[in-house]
């Protein structure tokens, strides 16, 4: 496919893949697409990444891809209620969380059989969504020459890391939520908006995919031509070329990744997200503090119920959650099935339209054939 998105980059179809997983990252862009591997893995896996576990990955990647290009994903938010202070560490912040908290989350998991100790990391051991660590990681991934795109999200992308990404002649991507959002994005640098609508997983806004994009593309008509991808429940060939005739220079998919047989995820989620259907998805401060769409779980329902203590702002939600989820994920991994029950994963409305476990190949091949089957069903239109 030749469109500037695609030179820009050096690929060959404009699909990008947001994947925790090493694997999905170097699959996707093996077959042409783009994977963009998530660095700021915090709340997802044993332990958060640091700049030596993520040199770890990259190494692998680059090892793997083919000599193709990728992605890194950070978030670097914009509004941490630890907001202005210096070197904020886990055990500073632990006096922050009240008991309340702490004790609602130990009694939900007690009522499913599950044990959480709230032994926090070393002094040492930066907050959640780290700025610093997420600038240090991305110091990592410029030396790494198939990486050619850094992408931030969370809100405006700082400008040291437009410097960074600008030093090494590398393109900034941003996901936004809102035409305001896409022109503070380009106002501060940014070469690609990432437009995500309600529909998708993890940390999203109120607007659909369908308005958003539109929307996003009216606002930086005129003083920008920055490509916009589409993302947010785009899980087939058929949505993309959808998005594409809305103006989108591609699109940007999570979901679809996770049910994939590289993902990270464990057995008991894919078993969840392949029975999942497109209700059964919340957003929900349940997790990081911000609103985030995810599976309908025990857990979810117990913090959005009238019995919850409410939820805490990031970074101090994760802190209660992240213990948790550990744990009854062990739990439900030993034979606890009451544990089960809390299991859940990021994902959004798209998962409903997934029923079966392919490899990463395969989904990038099928994106191919469906878009290829929309494009030539409009020209049939067209030609009638």
């Amino acid at each position: 496919m030749k469109s500037p998105i695609c030179e820009l980059l050096g690929i060959e179809f404009p699909l990008f893949a947001f994947s925790h997983c090493r694997d999905v990252v170097a699959a996707v862009s093996r077959a042409g697409g783009f994977g963009v591997f998530g660095a700021s893995r915090t709340s997802l896996g044993p332990a958060p990444q640091t700049p030596e576990t993520v040199e770890e990955e990259l190494r692998w990647i680059d090892d793997h891809v083919d000599g193709k290009p990728y992605g890194v994903d950070v978030m670097i938010p914009e509004n941490l209620s630890t907001k202005g202070e210096a070197k904020v560490s886990y055990k500073s912040l632990q006096a922050r969380i009240p008991d309340a908290h702490k004790q609602f989350a130990k009694d939900l998991l007690s009522r499913h059989g599950v044990k959480v100790d709230y032994d926090f990391p070393s002094e040492d051991e930066p907050q959640p969504y780290d700025p610093g660590r997420a600038m240090a990681i991305l110091e990592v991934a410029v030396r790494h020459p198939n990486v050619r795109l850094l992408v931030n999200a969370l809100g405006i992308t700082p400008p040291g890391m437009i410097e960074l990404a600008r030093k090494h002649g590398i393109p900034t991507g941003a996901l936004i939520g809102s035409k305001e959002h896409a022109v503070r994005q380009i106002k501060a640098g940014v070469d690609i908006l990432i437009a995500q609508g309600g529909e998708a997983g993890g940390h999203c806004g109120d607007i659909s995919t369908l308005v958003l994009v539109p929307e996003v593309l009216k606002a930086i008509r005129g003083f920008s031509d920055a490509p916009v991808l589409a993302a947010g429940g785009i899980m087939t060939g058929r949505q993309m070329a959808g998005c594409m005739a809305m103006g989108a220079a591609g699109v940007w998919t999570g979901s679809v990744w996770l049910t994939t047989s590289e993902a990270e995820t464990t057995e008991i989620i894919r078993e969840k997200l392949l029975a999942a259907g497109s209700r059964d998805t919340v957003k929900s401060t349940s997790r990081s503090g911000k609103p985030g769409r995810q599976l309908r779980t025990a857990w979810t329902e117990a913090w959005d119920g009238p019995d919850s203590p409410g939820t805490l702002p990031m970074p101090l939600q994760s802190m209660v959650s992240t213990p948790a989820y550990r744990a009854f994920e062990k739990s439900a991994a030993a034979g606890n099935d009451n544990a089960r029950e809390l299991v859940g994963y990021i994902v959004g409305q798209g998962i409903g339209l997934v029923d079966r476990t392919e490899s990463a190949g395969a989904v990038v091949q099928q994106f191919k054939i469906d878009f290829l089957e929309a494009i030539e069903s409009l020209n049939q239109v067209l030609e009638e």
